[in-house]
Parts: C-alpha cells; sequence; structure tokens
C-alpha cells in the first residue's frame, strides 16, 4: 500500500473564545474556529483582494488551554484533517471537516494590537512569549551537568584561539 500523509498546519487568529467539555468518560474536548487570510492582487482591476477561510479546530485532552484560546490571539496549530458525519435534529445527515489537533502553540498578540504587546492582567499576559504547547521537537532539553574545571590554571574563552 501507498504512503499516506494526512497533515494540516494553521497560523491564524482565533474568531472566538474556545469552548471546553468534557466527554462522559471524563476527556476534556476543546474547539475553536481559526481564520486564515490570504492577499492578492486582482489582475483586471489592480486591486488587493483578500480572502479569509475559517477552520475549526478539536483538541483533545488539554483542558488547561481553553482558558489561554481567546478571541482574536494568534494562533499555530498542527494536526490532522478530519471528516465526521452526524444527523441533525430533522434526521439530515450532516457532514464537517475540522482539524484535530496535535501541538496548539499561542503566539505573540493578539488581532487588536501589535505582536508580542502584553495587556496584563491575565497569567498569560506575564509570560506572552512562553507557548503553552510546544511541538516535540523544538522542546527544550535538560542542559548537560556542570563540568569540573578540567584546567584549573585560570584558562578561560579568552585564551582559545578561536
Amino acid at each position: 500500500m501507498a504512503r499516506s500523509v494526512n497533515k494540516a498546519i494553521l497560523v491564524g487568529n482565533l474568531g472566538r473564545d474556545a469552548e471546553t467539555k468534557f466527554t462522559p468518560g471524563g476527556a476534556a474536548v476543546t474547539r475553536f474556529a481559526v481564520a486564515t487570510s490570504r492577499r492578492w492582487k486582482d489582475q483586471t482591476s489592480g486591486e488587493w483582494k483578500e480572502e479569509t477561510d475559517w477552520t475549526n479546530v478539536t483538541l483533545w485532552r488539554q483542558e488547561n488551554l481553553g482558558t489561554y484560546l481567546t478571541k482574536g490571539k494568534q494562533v499555530y496549530v498542527e494536526g490532522r484533517i478530519h471528516t465526521r458525519s452526524y444527523e441533525d435534529k430533522d434526521g439530515k445527515k450532516v457532514y464537517a471537516t475540522e482539524v484535530v489537533a496535535d501541538e496548539v502553540i499561542l503566539l505573540g498578540g493578539n488581532a487588536g494590537g501589535a505582536g508580542g504587546e502584553r495587556s496584563g492582567g491575565d497569567e498569560y499576559s506575564q509570560a506572552s512569549s512562553r507557548p503553552v504547547s510546544m511541538p516535540r521537537s523544538a522542546q527544550q532539553r535538560s542542559a548537560p551537568p556542570a563540568q569540573q574545571d578540567d584546567y584549573p590554571q585560570g584558562i578561560t574563552d579568552d585564551d582559545v584561539p578561536f
């Protein structure tokens, strides 16, 4: 069988505050929508046009993150595209396509301000440069243990010729 890939990466702004609910088994499900935009110059009129796409995102088992996902925040989302179906109240089959997130990282700033701006008051604004969730590939490694001084004669970094 041929190998396949189902990966979605979004960088955009939250269109509404995230909602966290719990399944009967106790698993947290956080849902939010991300707006991504693109701009282009119309070939016929020469005017700049803009188009915004809205993507629904589902995040499992991260109930603590939901409080930071507020309208206007810029966010990085990495996950897979998933289409599910259900019956509405009229018995009609409805299909919904969403991104099931594996990684969510809050980026600096919000839609109304400059990137990295701190607005004070909430816990996140006190550490806006700290991502709430970080991709495994970018996680910091622990520092190696301090080495004993092999050159007790007082050699410093300035003594190294390169």
